[in-house]
């Protein structure tokens, strides 16, 4: 396989390529708003730019740490349930704490950890949480491309109701 710098490129650098391009994306879409602008829920969901990358973070450090990794985080997620009293997806909330500055600074802590994750273990090696997924790291990165691609897509049509922005 070739970089597109026609350097030899393994599948691990793509994978981590790809989902970089698409965690960038991402985070891109916050660029030029202001907090308020951030939190809006301008389309006919409940999605918010923050909201977005909040969720983000919170699956990346899930799926490489929790699932894959076996680690444990006392009082998180899967021993406590993620979901608001009326039955809403908790992990898309925003407190009055969160900010772009600290949501992006999290969710950057979280991409690095997976990226170390992705580095340093065999992409075969089984999920530590088979109840949770039987599959790979190699499975979990792609499902991470494939998932963080759909809310880049999301946070697209979101930046645009806002403000006309349009592309990467």
């Amino acid at each position: 396989m070739t970089g597109s710098d026609g350097s030899s490129q393994t599948e691990r650098d793509t994978l981590l390529e790809f989902l970089g391009y698409q965690r960038d994306a991402l985070i891109g879409r916050l660029q030029g708003l202001t907090e308020q602008q951030s939190r809006m829920t301008p389309t006919a969901s409940s999605l918010s730019l923050l909201g977005l990358i909040k969720h983000s973070a919170i699956w990346e450090r899930r799926w490489f740490q929790v699932i894959f990794a076996g680690r444990t985080f006392s009082g998180e997620w899967p021993s406590v349930p993620d979901v608001t009293p009326d039955g809403e997806d908790a992990t898309f909330g925003l407190t009055d704490e969160d900010s772009i500055e600290s949501v992006v600074a999290h969710y950057r802590k979280q991409i690095a950890s997976s990226n170390d994750t992705v580095t340093n273990f065999d992409l075969d090696a089984p999920c530590a949480m088979s109840d949770k997924v039987s599959e790979t790291l190699r499975w979990v990165t792609v499902h991470m491309i494939e998932e963080t691609a759909r809310h880049a897509g999301h946070a697209d049509i979101i930046r645009e109701t806002i403000d006309g922005t349009r592309g990467a």
